[in-house]
């Protein structure tokens, strides 16, 4: 009996295999028939040739091994549980280990590339070390290995992942680029979610934003530094980058200042801040060309880590990479790069253990007395943030302007 039910057992599983491998063949072939019935038309349409869509597609392959595919016929990925930790520390994004390495090789490159980085400030504006901090931040300066085949990423993630429209539109824009010349298809090697070269470009931004520095002729953001780094300074230039003005500073908000004052949309005046005594940590005053410009508080941790001031070029490097913490890495790296300045003064709190359905259950009470907290998704961004401490100084609790357990059952 045993012997039987162990022969039954492998003969399912091989019979599972098989059709496993006959749905993935059958989704190679939809594939192929999406492209010509779906894709060439729309492809048609934006200009593109049958000789040149026929190419482009020769030799590309669905990549099974990429994130976040959703192939037809086959089981919908499962969603996260919104009762998963999905936040940690703003510290550990710091690692001050890599942060030291960049930098002295960042400095280094400031060096090599002093001409370089001083004719594209001259043109775009933007200052050399906040070049080099995302050229390092974005592909190690050049030097991580960027292993896919983009055409084989796009056309996967447009036919078959979970956000299709997306790389459906970056598949087109890169038909675009090989019919441009730029570059050939043998080199157009990007990350897993699509982005190519130093860079780290989608196409679409390729298209728009990147330059040929070197004059020779073609826009090369997987080999040619100069290219690379015009290129990342052309789409800060676009997206607002103000010349002649830092991105942010360290400060100490006195305890009688409301950290409820966060966000692009309270801008005022840095010297309005300076009156209210906030100071710099370095013990430096604003510069006097900063005093009359714009500044936002800036609180990432609420009252439990550095606090900051920043301009309006802190939210241009944000079109980067939409993340308060990414700016602030690459405006701490640059700082590094440019004046050997260390990390953070103030220490980053012990905070963000929470799990993101608790912040959740808080946004939506927060919500429900008349608060704008932003997306109600659980994490606390700067409308959370600042909602929560006004609601702490009006409950006459000390505003800290970030979740923490012990709100839970205050706040329903």
């Amino acid at each position: 009996m045993l012997k039987l039910l162990s022969v039954l057992i492998v003969l399912f599983v091989a019979l599972a295999g098989t059709s496993f491998a006959a749905s993935k063949a059958e989704v190679e072939n939809q594939f192929r028939l999406w492209l010509q019935k779906d894709l060439w038309p729309e492809a048609e349409k934006a200009g593109i040739s049958a000789a040149a869509f026929s190419a482009a597609f020769r030799d590309v392959r669905l990549d099974w091994d990429l994130p976040d595919l959703a192939p037809p016929g086959f089981p919908k990925p499962k969603e996260r549980k919104q009762s998963q930790a999905e936040f940690s520390s703003p510290g550990s994004y710091f690692s001050e280990k890599r942060l030291q390495g960049l930098a002295a090789t960042g400095r280094g490159l400031a060096s090599t590339h002093a001409s370089t980085l001083k004719k594209i400030e001259r043109i775009y504006g933007v200052p050399g070390p906040i070049v080099l901090a995302i050229w390092g931040r974005e592909s190690g300066f050049g030097r991580a290995k960027i292993p896919h085949p983009i055409m084989d990423v796009l056309a996967t993630k447009a036919f078959m992942s979970t956000r299709p429209e997306l790389f459906r539109r970056e598949l087109i824009a890169a038909l675009h680029m090989l019919t441009s010349g730029d570059v050939r298809q043998a080199e157009m090697r990007g990350s897993w979610a699509g982005a190519m070269g130093q860079p780290q470009f989608l196409p679409s931004s390729f298209l728009k934003y990147a330059v040929d520095f070197d004059g020779d002729g073609r826009r090369d953001i997987w080999t040619s530094v100069p290219d690379s780094l015009a290129s990342i300074a052309n789409y800060l230039a676009d997206k607002g980058w103000q010349s002649g003005r830092d991105w942010g500073f360290e400060v100490s908000i006195p305890a009688a200042v409301s950290c409820a004052q966060e966000g692009p949309d309270l801008a005022r005046p840095i010297a309005d801040w300076a009156e209210m005594g906030i100071t710099r940590v370095s013990g430096k005053p604003f510069p006097p060309a900063e005093r009359s410009a714009s500044g936002m508080m800036l609180v990432p941790a609420g009252r439990h880590g550095p606090s900051f001031v920043v301009t309006p070029n802190f939210y241009v490097i944000k079109e980067y990479n939409n993340s308060d913490l990414y700016a602030l890495f690459i405006g701490n790296l640059a700082d590094r790069i440019a004046a050997g300045s260390g990390a953070f003064r103030a220490k980053w709190g012990d905070v963000g253990k929470m799990l993101r359905s608790d912040v959740l259950g808080m946004q939506k009470a927060l919500v429900a007395v008349g608060y704008d907290v932003g997306k109600v998704d659980g994490l606390p961004g700067y409308k959370t943030r600042r909602s929560l401490g006004d609601w702490q100084a009006k409950s006459g609790i000390a505003p800290t302007c970030f979740p923490d357990a012990s709100l839970k059952a205050m706040l329903r």
